[in-house]
């Protein structure tokens, strides 16, 4: 086979270039989620560089997701602002959804706090630009509901952008009450009224995330640390936390005003835009002009736009970073910010137990284990505080099969229960577990480990 001509040191490669809707050029994969790619675009008539987040709709009705996707939108439509991602136009195929969205280059804040704790007055320029903008959202109506370092960007310059709405929450989700029900919301950051059955105000949730961000940057690690993941949560629920030698009085006296668990105690946004240590160098954001847009009459149209599907680069390389639309109520409690892994601080080897939360109190929770085990032929052989041990009085192929139940009260409504193997056969347990045990145990069951269907 005769060789390939090479070309010349003057010859220039041409590559096909990526046009979409004749206005944008598609480039390399920004990021990559569940159902969606963000892309670096370059505006052609502008020369603007923007992200374009591509979403296909197959896999929005697949998993149920069009009225989050809307809904992130209606919400980023309604919040622009100086420290916030802006939304700059949507557009859709037969198959696609389109959302270019402000070019933000400078990376997420996380990547900074990973490298160890900031200083105070760069700490507080990043926190008071972080409360303007969540101040904004909320006097719209708007709850982000998963505020973290990895949903703050900076710019080129430095400054902060709030990215990342799709777990948000506009008025209309509220109860009449003005609450909120769905639980979600990364674990490292929710507030602890979040996981309780009654309902909880979002903006109260959302300052308690903005007291951890605060707590992270000051400190280059997270408030709330334990041997394992429901006692780092025993400790939330209590806002049991010390502070390291370098902080200042003053910004601890705010972070003791900002992680409190009762809600109704916490400071709200304009106590913390007056505190001392919060008002230095502070600037409010220049005027910025907004279009001003109702909900209810802001119909985002994803039905097909033009003729022919607009094609998008299948790029190799991408850097990955799963998208989460929904954490259940286990989930909360037992998943860990992908950030600040503190799975080293509790992991052991062994094989993982099952587990599950219920909304009864751990007294409630040991009366009915203790009956559950009546029924179903197996003998208490210790108790212990919220542990309880028994045993089944029939041999299995490795001896009789038994068990500890070990109950965490993280709250007086919130109690999260695990099971673990003490003897016998694994497949034994295991068929057990999911044939007696669980039909046995769902009138106190909220969710258990890993399923999708669970209750809100």
């Amino acid at each position: 086979m005769d060789p390939q001509p090479q070309p010349q040191d003057d010859e220039q490669i041409t590559l096909p270039r990526n046009i979409i809707f004749d206005k944008y050029e598609m480039g390399r994969v920004l990021g990559q989620g569940n159902f969606a790619k963000v892309y670096y675009g370059r505006n052609l008539i502008t020369n603007e560089s923007v992200a374009i987040k591509v979403i296909k709709k197959d896999k929005l009705k697949k998993e149920r997701l069009v009225k989050q996707i809307k809904r992130e939108v209606s919400v980023m439509r309604l919040v622009r602002h100086p420290n916030i991602v802006e939304l700059k136009e949507v557009m859709a195929t037969k198959g696609k959804i389109f959302l270019v969205m402000e070019y933000v280059k400078g990376g997420e804040l996380f990547s900074k706090v990973a490298k160890g704790k900031l200083k105070e007055d760069v700490a507080r320029k990043y926190f008071q630009q972080l409360i303007s903008a969540v101040d904004f959202c909320h006097s719209r109506g708007v709850t982000h509901r998963d505020l973290k370092p990895e949903n703050l960007l900076l710019d080129e310059n430095e400054d902060l952008k709030v990215s990342d709405f799709g777990l948000s929450a506009l008025p209309e989700q509220r109860r009449a009450d003005g609450m909120l029900v769905t639980p979600c919301g990364t674990p490292a950051y929710v507030a602890p009224e979040v996981l309780k059955k009654k309902g909880y105000d979002g903006s109260k949730a959302d300052i308690w995330s903005c007291g951890v961000i605060l707590y992270a940057l000051l400190c280059g690690y997270l408030p709330f640390q334990g041997e394992n993941v429901m006692r780092i949560y025993r400790k939330a629920f209590k806002a049991e936390y010390e502070f390291p030698d370098w902080i200042s009085m003053e910004a601890k006296n705010l972070i003791s005003n900002l992680l409190v668990a009762d809600p109704e105690k916490r400071f709200s946004i304009p106590e913390i835009m007056q505190d001392p240590w919060f008002q230095i160098g502070f600037l409010r954001p220049i005027a910025f002009s907004m279009k001003e847009s109702s909900v209810e009459e802001d119909n985002i149209d994803f039905n097909e736009v033009g003729g022919d599907e607009e094609h998008v680069p299948e790029l190799v390389g991408a850097m990955a970073k799963p998208s989460r639309p929904f954490y259940n109520a286990f989930e909360i409690i037992s998943s860990l910010s992908h950030g600040f892994d503190l799975r080293n601080l509790f992991e052991t080897n062994k094989r993982s137990p099952s587990m599950f939360i219920s909304k009864f109190s751990a007294s409630a929770v040991l009366a009915k284990l203790e009956a559950v085990a009546k029924k179903l032929n197996f003998r208490i052989t210790g108790k212990k505080e919220f542990t309880v041990r028994m045993q089944g009085n029939r041999e299995g192929r490795k001896g009789k099969l038994a068990m500890t139940v070990e109950v965490f009260e993280v709250a007086p409504e919130v109690a999260v229960v695990e099971f673990n193997k003490s003897a016998g056969d694994t497949l034994e347990y295991i068929k057990f577990c999911e044939e007696q045990v669980r039909p046995s145990l769902q009138d106190i069951v909220w969710s258990w480990q890993g399923d999708s269907n669970s209750h809100q």
